[in-house]
């Protein structure tokens, strides 16, 4: 296992490496995102929706949450290198130095914003602005410092792609968009304190008052139950107000069974194991949901 006290500390000389800069991006996390977006893009038109319109909106949407991933890198640099999860991060190590990351990340941000504002429409490039500035500084900066709340509050950032999509397409908010908003913000908290449990101690050292710190692993247990029923109720509001057909809600039912049997394990708090199982099944799951609501799109189309 990796010992945190020996965090190994690389020469300013050593050669920049491409890949480090790649990961201050978090290019998996943004590829989930990018689906999100895909299928608000997807969803807000009656048609297939432009390809010219739906490759710039992607390019700037991922370009603008691989900078604010970047800030996110650097603003936690101090404690990445206190948990086990993180301290292999470039920043961390300190093979990448803070004013390289706090440049690339502006150039990002920068560049996504603009290519946002200048081709597809003024909408998106503020909501990717606010989504960018809710992340990078009112969560990394502030919340994530000072409540246990952090992940609930700062959700809205992370919850924003398929909005982000949907204006790209049409310019125009729509409680549709809003819906899509919602299911990721209801699902974020079981998600993420899944992990949060996991790595409670790693949390605690670094002093991050995540809500198993704070209130205890039974407490986090319980709430990650509670959400999830506020997820699976979430969930189903798309068949309910017409956006999505019986296709989805097959698929949704299905999905929110397997979330429920994850997450009553969680709850009952007999394997040690059990949360990062449940996490690393959320993103399946929140994959796969909107994949469904696609798949539902288009069948209705052709029938």
């Amino acid at each position: 296992m990796r010992n945190l006290n020996q965090v190994q500390v690389y020469s300013r000389a050593q050669p920049l490496e491409w890949r480090d800069f790649w990961e201050l991006g978090k290019p998996r996390v943004v590829a989930v995102m990018l689906v999100c977006a895909l299928v608000g893009m997807a969803l807000a038109v009656p048609g297939w929706p432009p390809l010219g319109q739906v490759v710039l909106g992607l390019a700037g949407i991922g370009l603008a949450a691989m900078g604010a991933a970047a800030f996110n890198h650097l603003l936690d640099r101090r404690l990445d290198r206190m948990m086990l999860r993180t301290a292999s991060r470039p920043l961390a190590e300190k093979r990448i130095t803070a004013v390289q990351a706090a440049a690339y990340a502006s150039f990002l941000s920068l560049a996504g914003i603009g290519l946002l504002a200048l081709t597809v429409n003024p909408l998106t490039a503020w909501l990717t602005l606010a989504s960018l500035l809710g992340y990078a500084l009112v969560y990394t900066g502030f919340l994530k410092r000072v409540t246990p709340q952090n992940i609930t509050l700062g959700g809205l950032a992370g919850a924003a792609p398929p909005l982000l999509g949907w204006t790209a397409m049409t310019g125009q908010l729509h409680p549709h968009a809003l819906l899509l908003v919602l299911i990721i913000f209801a699902w974020t908290p079981p998600h993420f304190w899944a992990l949060a449990i996991y790595k409670q101690e790693e949390y605690a050292r670094a002093g991050v008052p995540m809500l198993p710190v704070t209130h205890g692993e039974r407490f986090a247990r319980l709430q990650v139950w509670l959400y999830t029923w506020l997820t699976l109720a979430v969930t189903l509001l798309p068949f309910v107000t017409g956006m999505s057909g019986w296709l989805y809600l097959a698929g949704v039912l299905l999905l929110n069974l397997r979330f429920l049997y994850w997450n009553a394990r969680v709850w009952r708090g007999k394997d040690k194991a059990t949360p990062l199982k449940s996490f690393w099944f959320s993103i399946r799951y929140i994959l796969l949901l909107f994949l469904l609501l696609l798949a539902d799109h288009y069948l209705q189309l052709l029938l």
